[in-house]
């Protein structure tokens, strides 16, 4: 056996054939293979050369891996091998064993690397190595194929390799029938995501494009490694009770990307650490994140936008639901993805020390795959049948509105959800899991049979694919999963395809929904529309027509008025139409339905009197959000009164539109910032207005404009309730919707006297009548003739806080 400075193998050995192959000055490939009998054992050697070797130095190194590879081999006459040996620079000699079929997933030890991936359908299957190098050049550098006898068990291909893996990724490639018409899509040309990938390699930097201005650059996961360990420096679950939230739903990179940030690493997970004081300050205890697993944010990218590209911003089309979004971090790729990695965990670490909680929104219902005109990134080059609803000619079901359907009831779909669920739980601490287009994962599955699903026949079944399910086995795996217990988890009760579950959604006790409901009915009666009064006080009672009989509390009710998609709460109240025109779609897309009142005039230029009646609105909106049972939820902005100048559907916008603006904040610290801070902090002062249990006549009493009187009649624009506090003795709250003002009777509580402490309809910062106002007393006195009277003027579209205290 001999090493030759041609830089040729040669391997022959008793037993062994004859095989040579040049491949280059560094890069040699020696495969080994011996069967004897029904016995099989595979090795790949690997050997690491320095750029200044010689292949006659390592000589008697290659010769002494070749002869262990086959040692043993002159013993048995009937062996046969193939020797490969591949020598490039950043690997390490490994061996590659049978492996084992779960977890799945690349599964570090101290020894090695355990890979283990399902396909149903794939006739082959090859392990794919990169190091980063090749990988930006879409260069394979070593191809494993795996043995069906082997390395198969059951519908799982798995290998484990013996060796060291830093700065290495990895994929598969599939084969089988490619035959869209059936649903199969194997391509054995492509190099495969694994969807248990920890970290996704690709680009390294947002936004910009990859090699030959490529949008869609090979992927690869990352290799992870044994040591990768993370100081949490303690870190427990906040575990709060969920009636005590106050959520605040924010883009990751929106929230720094923003010039006057003045943060270190605008637009990642270090720069929203860098601000977290801010939430804390504004009185949020929990973050809801919109989604920050690996998306591609050029997906749109070669479609045009007045003259500009597009950008996937809201990141709602994952690629890959383990791996956290790689260029939200400073990191990027560096160090394979595991600094990315970390650096989302510190954003975790660090909300914790302040005192909130993470909760993330995921993307259960579609992928980044589209339809059957989408790339072949993962799932569909893996499975396609088993990942996706398919109908019976391959055509996709759509019930996302984003070209495909994710097939959530299918036994192995609902295990990787799970798994995946467990994996940001335990690994990366987050607080619980907000599920986007949620009532996808209630519907039946492509193929519905219930001896797979339920492991038995039902009676009278007659269930077809995209049926609502009344106890979906997803949702049940999720909600009794002992990994998961004291998980939040909230469901946008609702999907493309004409699904509306809100008050409805399968919930084992457990689950809370975004309450589209509330949002509409509070900007009806708070705009001035007849015949809501009566609705918006369940609303404000945490809406027991959805939640009671189901056994559900307030707390199940997420209410908002503004969220990520629509208008925000500044848009609100100046627009009537929506202005999507800047998205490249000729205003076609976006709610048409926004519910929404300019206040007179259309659009941010207007007269005083409305920019007045508009800031008084908005004081109106977060009042009513603050003072409702349930869990309030803020938009990302709203707080300092953001503005997309009427767009309502901002989704590829990586710009102003979408960013944080730190100076206009700034410049709303001591007027609507301000109401907004110590409204959240009235809140949790007050023990009624986070309640466990829906309130009751002993503790609620409703009035109109004289006590005890509610007009509820369909002209009623009126709505006043009084809540007795254990804190604060008596609450008394009123909302007067009309055009017209009004003085009201309050009511009568002998020995006591009604204080006023919150009127939206005077200026800031008298809308909120603070200890801290150097002038208080001087506020309270103008209206002291009123109080004195038990009266109290309420001027139109304005609503008030009144509290009990003893008659000095």
């Amino acid at each position: 056996m001999a090493l030759a400075k041609a830089a040729s193998i040669t391997a022959q050995a008793p037993g062994l054939g004859l095989w040579s192959r040049k491949l280059g000055d560094e890069s040699f490939q020696l495969r080994f293979h011996r069967k004897n009998g029904k016995k099989s054992a595979r090795v790949a050697l690997v050997v690491r050369i320095s750029s200044d070797s010689t292949s006659d130095s390592h000589s008697d190194s290659v010769e002494s891996l070749v002869g262990d590879a086959v040692e043993g081999s002159e013993a048995e006459a009937e062996a046969e091998a193939e020797a490969v040996l591949d020598v490039r620079p950043g690997f390490s000699a490994y061996n590659v064993l049978a492996g084992m079929p779960l977890p799945f997933g690349a599964t570090a030890t101290e020894v090695g690397v355990n890979f283990a991936v399902y396909s149903g359908d794939a006739s082959a299957a090859t392990l794919c190595l990169f190091t980063l190098s090749d990988l930006t050049k879409n260069r394979v550098t070593e191809e494993i194929p795996l043995d069906p006898v082997i390395n198969k068990t059951g519908s799982i291909w798995h290998a484990f390799l013996e060796g060291k893996f830093r700065d290495i990724a990895y994929g598969y490639k599939f084969d089988g029938k490619f035959s869209p018409e059936e649903g199969l899509y194997f391509d054995n040309s492509r190099v495969i995501l694994d969807p248990y990938a920890k970290a996704v390699i690709s680009r390294g930097e947002y936004g910009i494009l990859g090699p030959d201005g490529n949008c869609w650059p090979q992927m690869a996961g990352m290799v992870p490694l044994s040591n990768s360990e993370f100081d949490w420096e303690g870190d427990l679950p906040l575990r709060y009770p969920q009636k005590d939230l106050i959520i605040y739903e924010m883009h990751v990179r929106g929230y720094t990307k923003h010039d006057s940030s003045k943060v270190d690493f605008p637009g990642t997970y270090i720069g929203a650490i860098q601000k977290l004081d801010h939430l804390k300050e504004l009185g949020v205890n929990c973050i809801e994140l919109m989604p920050c697993q690996e998306f591609n944010e050029l997906e749109y990218f070669n479609s045009s936008m007045n003259g500009q590209n597009r950008m996937n911003c809201w990141g709602y089309s994952t690629i890959n639901f383990f791996s956290p979004m790689l260029r939200y971090s400073s990191a990027g790729t560096a160090n394979s993805g595991h600094d990315a990695i970390n650096e989302f965990k510190m954003l975790v670490r660090e909300a914790h020390k302040r005192g909130i909680e993470v909760i993330i929104d995921i993307v259960f219902n579609h992928t980044a795959e589209g339809n059957e005109n989408g790339p072949i990134l993962s799932f569909r080059g893996i499975d396609n049948k088993t990942y996706y609803m398919i109908g019976p000619k391959g055509e996709f079901y759509n019930y996302s509105g984003c070209g495909n359907t994710f097939n959530c009831n299918h036994p192995i779909v609902r295990r990787f959800i799970k798994d995946c669920m467990r994996y940001w739980v335990t690994e990366m601490h987050v607080d619980g899991f907000r599920f986007d287009l949620a009532s996808i994962m209630t519907r039946a599955s492509s193929l519905w049979d219930p001896v797979s699903t339920y492991g038995r026949q039902v009676e009278g079944d007659l269930l077809t694919m995209g049926t609502p399910l009344s106890s979906p086995p997803v949702i049940d795996i999720i909600s009794n999963d002992p990994f998961l217990r004291g998980v939040k988890l909230i469901a946008e009760a609702w999907d493309a395809g004409g699904l509306y579950q809100v008050g409805r959604f399968p919930h084992w006790g457990i689950w809370s929904e975004w309450n589209g409901q509330y949002r509409d009915v509070v900007r009806q009666f708070i705009k001035g529309t007849d015949g809501f009064a009566g609705a918006f006080a369940k609303c404000l009672c945490g809406s027991p027509n959805l939640y009671q009989e189901g056994g559900r509390r307030p707390w199940n009710s997420i209410n908002f008025v503004c969220a990520h998609d629509g208008f925000t709460l500044a848009d609100l109240v100046t627009y009537n139409n929506k202005n999507n025109f800047a998205n490249g779609e000729d205003n076609r897309d976006g709610e048409n339905h926004n519910l929404s009142w300019n206040c007179g005039e259309e659009g941010e230029l207007a007269s005083l009197s409305v920019r007045r009646l508009r800031k008084r609105q908005m004081r109106n909106f977060f009042l009513c959000l603050m003072v409702s049972q349930g869990v309030p939820m803020i938009h990302m902005g709203d707080e300092y009164g953001h503005t997309k100048a009427g767009n309502n559907n901002t989704y590829c916008h990586d710009n102003y539109l979408n960013y944080f603006q730190w100076d206009r904040k700034e410049e709303a610290s001591s007027d609507f910032y301000r109401f907004c801070r110590l409204m959240t902090q009235f809140r949790c002062e007050c023990e009624s207005l986070r309640l466990n249990d829906f309130p009751t006549a002993k503790r609620l009493q409703w009035h109109g404009h004289l006590p005890g009187a509610p007009d509820w009649s369909g002209t009623s624009r009126f709505v006043a309730f009084s809540l007795i506090d254990s804190l604060k003795r008596e609450i008394y709250i009123a909302f007067n919707t009309s055009h017209l003002p009004v003085i009201i009777t309050l009511p009568d509580r002998p020995g006591f006297r009604w204080e006023s402490l919150v009127d939206t309809a005077k200026p800031a910062p008298y809308d909120f009548l603070s200890d801290d106002l150097h002038d208080k007393k001087t506020v309270t006195e103008q209206v002291a003739h009123f109080i004195n009277s038990n009266l109290y003027p309420m001027l139109s579209y304005s609503s008030i806080i009144l509290l009990l205290y003893p008659d000095s």
